[in-house]
């Protein structure tokens, strides 16, 4: 494995399902312009899988706002990706999916970045989130009956967009809108001191 956080992320090269159309797509070319959320998937055609592409798909302008591209990969063909794309919904399918899904048929990209499930050759549920300068930020590996939370992911391009952009730093629980902290001894005895923050909407409940 070769993906570290903090470390540029290792290049991927691979031909994908983009937009209807077969393309090859590089990781390097969205340097400098975009973030990337890097999710891999272990199968076409299965359980879990069709409602986390889909639950991304439904939620592609939010990655647009934050100026983020999202990249779908499994160890499955460009001509399987194509098949289930036309799949209606209802069916299991993934139609009207709005990012690509990119084909890693020898492997070598899931075993770069250590998702890579020997014993079947197919991929764990591997999530990486790459800033601007091609930096690994964030990642994560559930096992493949867990699905993943496409608010979480929202959540961390928000804490990374803001902390690289001000200089701060997320506590625990943050989200868009709360207190962050300057990386100091006195910001975090300024955090602290303040308390916690009162829940949305029992603001007046707390008066």
């Amino acid at each position: 494995m070769n993906a570290q956080i903090g470390r540029l992320a290792p290049e991927v090269k691979a031909m994908g399902l983009v937009n209807d159309a077969f393309k090859e797509v590089l990781l390097s070319d969205f340097r400098g312009k975009k973030k990337v959320v890097l999710f891999f998937y272990p199968a076409d055609f299965t359980f879990v899988c069709p409602t986390e592409i889909l639950a991304f798909s439904d939620s592609i302008e939010q990655f647009w706002k934050r100026d983020t591209v999202v990249l779908g990969i499994s160890v499955d063909s460009i001509f399987s990706h194509h098949a289930w794309a036309r799949v209606d919904r209802k069916q299991g399918g993934i139609k009207g999916v709005t990012f690509p899904l990119l084909s890693d048929p020898r492997r070598e990209i899931s075993a770069e970045y250590g998702v890579l499930l020997e014993e079947t050759g197919t991929a764990l549920r591997g999530l990486f989130i790459i800033n601007r300068k091609g930096i690994l930020k964030h990642m994560a590996i559930n096992h493949n009956d867990i699905g993943r939370n496409v608010g979480e992911v929202l959540r961390i391009l928000d804490a990374m967009e803001i902390s690289e952009t001000q200089g701060v730093v997320c506590p625990a629980n943050w989200s868009a809108g709360k207190r962050v902290l300057q990386p100091t001894q006195e910001g975090l005895e300024t955090f602290a001191s303040e308390g916690p923050e009162t829940p949305a909407g029992t603001a007046d409940e707390a008066r």
